[in-house]
This record gives C-alpha cells, structure tokens and sequence, in this order.
C-alpha cells in the first residue's frame, strides 16, 4: 500500500499532466473552431453528438452543457445509431462525433451513413489522420500526448480534453447568442441553483 504522501504526489502529477494537456489544446483552436461557432449560430436545426465508449459519456455531457446555455441538442449513441437511431438526425441538423482514435469500428460504420445525409460533419478527435478525421467537414484536434492511467490506456487525458472542447464550443456558443443569466434561469427552475437564479 502507498504511503499518504506517494498517494498526495500521485494525484497531483495527473492533474498536472491533463492542464498541461490542456494548454497544449488551447493552441489548438483554429479557423476550424471559429467557423464551427458560426456555422451552429446560423444552425437551422440542432447539434446531434455521438461517440462510442467513454467518448459517449463526454458526448452526454457536452449536450447537456448544450441545451442548459441555449443551442439544442441530442446524444445519439454510435452504437445505436446503425439500429434505427439515424433517425434522430434531421435536414438542418449538425453532428458532432467524438473518438480519441477516430478509427473505432463503430465510428468507420457510422461515418459513412452520416455523409450520405449531408450534414456537416464535426470531429472532435485525437488523431488528425484518423478515418473519421478525413471524412469530417471540420476538425477540432483534441491529441493529447499520453494518458494519465500509468499503462497509456485508461482514456483520462484525451476524455478531459474532449470534455473541455465541448465547454469551449458552449460558452463560445452562448456569448454568441447573447444567453443571459435570465435565459440560463428559464432551463434551470429546479434545485438549488434554480432557486438562486429565480430569487434575483
């Protein structure tokens, strides 16, 4: 069993190496992300986001961040996408697919069938010559160097960055749209934080 200190020192060499990640993606953000924002401004139907894996789980958050700061979303999951969940997606939608790899088998599945549609396609990925990077009308690069699981294997890195990719397309989104305080109090009428907002 480690000691108290082994353990202290652990934790703070992950979380130091996913800022440092972080900041590396920060240099990252391109005329790719900037036309994304525009893109979903002018967006006539919603963001649909998919992904496979523990890139599903961020995709639930990231809609979730979404639909709370004023652009309607759907998580779609990539599985179940090929089995009748394609049908989520409609004319004016726009989707997002996330993978660390971009070369999952459900995502080379999928892909394909999302091109047929014509909705633009975003990739939120960590490997920019990846099959789901090629086939994406937009890239947002979310490499990361290494994970933080000490075998390299355990997505933690590369799903923290997924994650704080997603919180940047939503705030940027809701400055764009001029969401307010009032705007975010109308989504949140329950619990604590509903209360707060309605109370002033």
């Amino acid at each position: 069993m480690k000691s108290n200190l082994e353990i202290k020192k652990e934790a703070i060499e992950v979380l130091e190496l996913e800022s440092r990640a972080l900041l590396e993606i920060a240099t990252k953000i391109d005329d790719n992300f900037v036309e994304v924002i525009h893109l979903i401004t002018k967006l006539a139907g919603r963001v649909i986001v998919t992904g496979i894996g523990k890139s599903a789980i961020i995709a639930q958050k990231i809609v979730a961040t979404l639909n709370s700061t004023g652009t309607p979303s759907i998580f779609m999951h990539a599985a179940d996408a090929i089995h009748g969940d394609l049908g989520i997606i409609q004319k004016n939608d726009l989707v997002i697919a996330i993978s660390k790899s971009g070369n999952t088998p459900e995502i080379k599945v999928l892909v394909p069938f999302l091109k047929q549609a014509n909705n633009p396609l975003v990739a939120i990925v960590g490997n920019k010559s990846s099959f789901l990077a090629e086939k994406a009308d937009y890239i947002l690069d979310t490499t990361v160097e290494k994970e933080a699981c000490p075998n390299n294997l355990a997505p933690t890195t590369s799903t923290t960055a997924q994650l704080a990719m997603g919180d940047a397309l939503a705030v940027c989104l809701q400055t764009a749209r001029q969401f307010t305080d009032r705007d975010f109090a109308k989504y949140h009428p329950g619990g604590a934080l509903g209360k707060q907002l309605y109370l002033k």
